[in-house]
């Protein structure tokens, strides 16, 4: 009898320790490795609102016949394939011809004004290392052209290009006496300068600043040892200054020309909806092609065009410096 009791008995297992714990650990582990992602939740869904989804629907665009006929109801326009990007990349036709000047000058200008803003702003950044009375405050004032919005600063620009009571025309034509008569800087060939002038004053102080704080990093020791060795201010900056900063300037270079050569705001205050042919910028070229001939569909194929462009240059780009950055190593 005892021993059938025994038997009815259930059995009763033992819970240890370290069965109990397991749950636990994969909980709090599951925890650890999740919050980054759900953290980052909200600004990857913003992202995906302002960036992403509109850029999917311009790649949609240009697929359509989009034009004013159905701006209220643009999913009825009819799909036209690819004739939208043959359209822009025809160079014998009017639109592609203009749509080639038009990159061939963004070209131009992005190039100088970035190696503009790049030169400027190391000179300005290496010449302000030396400590000196006021250095503080001439680091804010050369801050100032970043810091101001955009439209205050470039329409400021605007009434000192004026022809008749511009500022540049006092001071070169009236003071100096540099031009035979007063130029006309907002249209023409002159507008380019125009341009070129406003796009480096407004970017260089970027440069300025984190060229600046890329030389924190560079110990003083090397300077001083340098100098003791009898190497001169130039030898200093080619042989240490260049070579310490150049991940700096190859991130630096990079968002530059991106800025650039994406820049509307400039050229659309300086010159208006529609600019001069010597300062016709993609990004305002793109805008008329959209929204003053009313031809949306032509207009989204040229902006799927430039950022398949600007994709391919970054690409290559991040290419050539990470092999570069291999071979330093």
């Amino acid at each position: 009898m005892t021993t059938t009791a025994q038997a009815e008995r259930p059995a009763v297992r033992k819970s240890t320790p370290g069965a109990a714990r397991g749950p636990r650990r994969r909980t709090g582990r599951v925890r650890r490795v999740g919050l980054p992602y759900l953290l980052l939740l909200p600004a990857l869904l913003l992202e995906l609102l302002v960036h992403l989804v509109p850029m999917v629907i311009g790649i949609v665009m240009s697929f359509k016949e989009l034009t004013q006929f159905y701006i209220r109801d643009w999913g009825a326009a009819p799909w036209s394939a690819l004739d939208n990007y043959r359209v822009s990349v025809d160079f014998d036709a009017p639109v592609g011809e203009a749509l080639l000047h038009s990159f061939l000058v963004t070209i131009a200008f992005t190039l100088l004004s970035v190696g503009l803003c790049w030169l400027i702003g190391t000179a300005a950044a290496v010449f302000m290392q030396d400590t000196f009375r006021g250095r503080g405050l001439l680091r804010a004032l050369f801050l100032v052209p970043y810091a101001l919005p955009v439209y205050a600063a470039v329409i400021t620009w605007v009434f000192m290009f004026q022809h008749d009571n511009g500022l540049v025309n006092h001071v070169l034509h009236d003071q100096l006496g540099l031009t035979d008569k007063p130029s006309f800087w907002l249209i023409g060939d002159n507008s380019f300068i125009a341009l070129l002038t406003v796009s480096v004053w407004k970017g260089w102080p970027f440069a300025f600043l984190i060229v600046m704080a890329g030389l924190q990093n560079i110990p003083g020791e090397l300077y001083e040892a340098a100098a003791l060795d009898g190497a001169g201010v130039w030898q200093r900056i080619r042989r240490i200054t260049l070579p310490s900063l150049r991940p700096v300037n190859q991130v630096l270079v990079l968002v530059l020309f991106l800025w650039t050569f994406n820049d509307f705001n400039t050229p659309f205050v300086l010159f208006g909806r529609t600019a001069p042919e010597a300062a016709d910028l993609i990004s305002v070229h793109i805008y008329q092609a959209s929204f003053v001939t009313w031809n949306f569909g032509t207009g989204s194929a040229m902006s799927v065009l430039l950022l398949l462009f600007l994709l391919l240059v970054t690409g290559g780009y991040l290419a050539l410096t990470s092999r570069g950055r291999r071979r330093a190593s």
